[in-house]
């Protein structure tokens, strides 16, 4: 038996999953519920705003040698 995992949402009381992801009419699905939601990740954020100027990017063309 092979094994293919998609994740989904519920939504509804459905099971969504990414409509590029076809199942075949009357295939056999297994849902797995994790104990723990997933945790969000934030993204990082500066104390202070003034730093933002710290970050600034510069293009430089790369010379050969």
């Amino acid at each position: 038996m092979s094994v293919t995992t998609v994740e989904g949402v519920v939504k509804d009381g459905r099971v969504v999953i990414p409509p590029e992801f076809k199942l075949p009419e009357a295939a056999r699905v297994y849902i797995i519920v994790p104990d723990d939601p997933p945790k969000r990740i934030m993204s990082p954020r500066l104390a202070n705003k003034d730093d933002a100027k710290l970050f600034i990017k510069t293009v430089e063309e790369d010379i050969e040698d």
